[in-house]
C-alpha cells in the first residue's frame, strides 16, 4: 500500500488564454520601459510625490501586511509535515478514599506500578515528551503547502497592483491640479479682458453710443467670468487634499507646496516649446497584447489564485484516503522526587493509528465538488482579468490617439487666433480698428487656449491611464515569488 501512495489531486498547469496578435487602436510596437515611468514627465515635483506615496501610502502598507499574513500561513502549512514534539511535566498529590477499593495498577499509586491502599496519600512526579507524526502518504500536506505558497504569490502581486494604482492616482491628481491651475490663470485673463471691455462700454454709454441694456449685458458677462474662478479653485484644493491622503498625510499637508502655479505637461510644439520650466508627456510604446500576461500584476495575482484553488482540490481529495499517524510518549514517573531521574522510573508508550473514513454522509466528496467549483471560478476570474486588461489598453490607446489628434487641431487654431490678436493690436495702435476689435480677438484666443489646456491635461492623464493599463511601475526582475 505504501509503495502505491502518491500525491492526489490535479497538478497545476498555467492556463492558455488566446489573445489577439495586435491592438486595434493605433499604437507603437516593441518593448517599453515601464519601471519608474513617472520620471518620463520630467517633473521633479511629480516624481517626488509618487516616490513618497510608494513609501507612505496606507493602501500599500495594508497590502504589505497581507503579504506577512500569507507568509505566516505558508509556514503554518509547512509545519504540518514535521513531527510534533511537546515537553510535559506534572506533579499530582492524591489520596485514596478509605471507603474505596485499592487503586489498580497504572492509576498512579506506588509510581503507577502497584496498588494504592484505601486512605493512602502519595505524590506522583512525571516528566517526559509527547511526540506525534502524521505520514503524508497521499500528499495532503504537500498540497496545503502548494496552496499557501500560491496565495503568498498572489498577495505579492496584489501589493504590486496597488503600487501601480497608487502611482497612477498620484500622477492623475497632480496633472489635474496643474491643469486646473492653468485654467485658473486663463480664467483670470478672461476676467481682466471683461473688465477692460466693461470700462469701454461704460465710456460708450456715457457718450450715448450704446444703450444701458448693452452695458448691463456686459456687466453680466463680467460677473459670469468672475463666477467661474471659485469653482476651479475649489477643484484645485480638492486635488491637493487628495494628494495629501495618497501620500499618507493629512489632506492639507501639501497645501503650501502645491498652491502656487506649476507647469502643465505638454508636447514639443510651436505653441508649447520644450524650454526650461516646460515638461513633456512620456511616449509609451505598448508592445503586444501577449505582454499583458507578464506585465499586469492583477493578471499575475489571478493566476496565483487559480494555482491555489487547484491545490485545494488535492487537499480535499486526500481526505478520502487513510491518515496514518505515529505517536510516542517517553516519560519518567515516580512517587518520590529524589528517584525521578533513576533508570527504574522510565516509562513509555508508542503506537500507530489509522483513520480511514467509511461513511460520512457524502461530506468529503461534496467538499471536493466545492473545491472544483472554486477552481472553476478562479479560472473564470483569470480569463476575465485578461479580457478586462485588453479592454483597458484598447480604451487608453483610443483616448490617447484622439487627444493627440484633437490637440494638433487646437494648437493650429490657437496659433492662428494668436496671430489674429497680434494683427488686431497692431492695427489698433495705428488707429485702423477699435479696442473692441482687439478684445474680441483676444476673447477668441482665450477660448481656444482654455480648450487647449483641457486637452493637454486630458492627454497627460490618458497617458497615465495607458501606463496603468499596461501594468507599468514595477520591475519583474525585482519580484521574488514562488511560481
Amino acid at each position: 500500500m505504501l509503495t502505491g501512495c502518491t500525491t492526489v489531486g490535479p497538478d497545476y498547469q498555467r492556463p492558455d488564454v488566446a489573445v489577439p496578435g495586435g491592438y486595434l487602436e493605433p499604437s507603437a510596437s516593441g518593448q517599453s520601459e515601464l519601471d519608474r515611468w513617472w520620471n518620463g514627465f520630467g517633473d521633479a515635483r511629480l516624481s517626488s510625490l509618487v516616490e513618497q506615496s510608494l513609501r507612505q501610502n496606507l493602501d500599500i502598507e495594508l497590502a504589505v501586511a497581507r503579504i506577512r499574513e500569507a507568509r505566516a500561513q505558508e509556514r503554518v502549512a509547512g509545519a504540518g509535515s514535521s513531527p510534533q514534539v511537546a515537553a510535559e511535566a506534572s506533579v499530582i498529590r492524591q489520596r485514596i478514599s478509605e471507603h474505596a477499593i485499592p487503586a489498580p495498577p497504572g492509576s498512579g499509586g506506588a509510581g503507577g506500578a502497584g496498588f494504592a491502599l484505601p486512605g493512602e496519600e502519595f505524590t506522583t512526579w512525571r516528566a517526559g515528551f509527547d511526540a506525534s507524526w502524521e505520514l503524508d502518504l497521499f500528499g495532503r500536506n504537500r498540497r496545503e503547502r502548494e496552496a499557501a505558497a500560491a496565495r503568498t504569490g498572489a498577495a505579492i502581486w496584489n501589493r504590486t497592483d496597488v503600487e501601480v494604482a497608487v502611482a497612477a492616482e498620484v500622477s492623475g491628481a497632480y496633472l489635474r491640479l496643474r491643469t486646473l491651475q492653468a485654467l485658473i490663470a486663463n480664467a483670470e485673463a478672461e476676467l481682466a479682458r471683461q473688465d477692460r471691455l466693461e470700462r469701454l462700454v461704460e465710456a460708450q454709454a456715457k457718450g450715448g453710443l450704446v444703450t444701458g441694456q448693452i452695458l448691463e449685458q456686459q456687466r453680466s458677462e463680467r460677473s459670469a467670468a468672475a463666477a467661474a474662478i471659485p469653482a476651479l479653485q475649489a477643484d484645485a484644493k480638492a486635488e491637493i487634499h487628495a494628494l495629501g491622503v495618497l501620500t499618507g498625510q493629512a489632506p492639507e499637508a501639501l497645501a503650501n507646496e502645491l498652491s502656487g502655479p506649476g507647469n502643465l505637461p505638454c508636447h514639443r510644439t510651436p505653441d508649447c516649446p520644450q524650454q526650461s520650466g516646460t515638461v513633456t508627456s512620456p511616449a509609451v510604446p505598448p508592445g503586444l497584447p501577449s505582454d499583458l500576461l507578464r506585465r499586469r500584476p492583477d493578471i499575475r495575482a489571478a493566476e496565483r489564485e487559480l494555482a491555489a484553488a487547484t491545490a485545494d482540490i488535492g487537499v480535499a481529495t486526500a481526505d478520502l484516503y487513510p491518515r496514518i499517524s505515529l505517536t510516542a510518549a517517553p516519560a519518567l514517573v515516580s512517587t518520590a522526587l529524589g528517584s525521578l531521574l533513576e533508570w527504574g522510573s522510565r516509562g513509555f508508550s508508542a503506537g500507530a493509528a489509522l483513520d480511514w473514513p467509511i461513511f460520512d454522509g457524502g461530506r468529503r466528496r461534496a467538499n471536493i465538488e466545492v473545491q472544483n467549483a472554486r477552481q472553476e471560478q478562479a479560472l473564470i476570474a483569470y480569463r476575465k482579468s485578461v479580457l478586462a486588461a485588453l479592454q483597458d489598453v484598447e480604451d487608453a490607446l483610443g483616448n490617447v490617439d484622439g487627444d493627440r489628434r484633437k490637440l494638433a487641431e487646437l494648437e493650429q487654431a490657437h496659433a492662428t487666433a494668436a496671430r489674429a490678436e497680434e494683427i488686431a493690436g497692431t492695427r489698433h495702435r495705428g488707429g485702423l480698428v477699435t479696442l473692441a476689435d482687439v478684445l474680441q480677438a483676444q476673447e477668441r484666443r482665450l477660448s481656444l487656449k482654455e480648450q487647449l489646456l483641457e486637452t493637454r491635461g486630458a492627454l497627460a492623464r490618458d497617458t497615465v491611464a495607458l501606463v496603468k493599463a499596461l501594468g507599468g511601475g514595477w520591475s519583474e526582475e525585482s519580484m521574488e515569488i514562488k511560481q
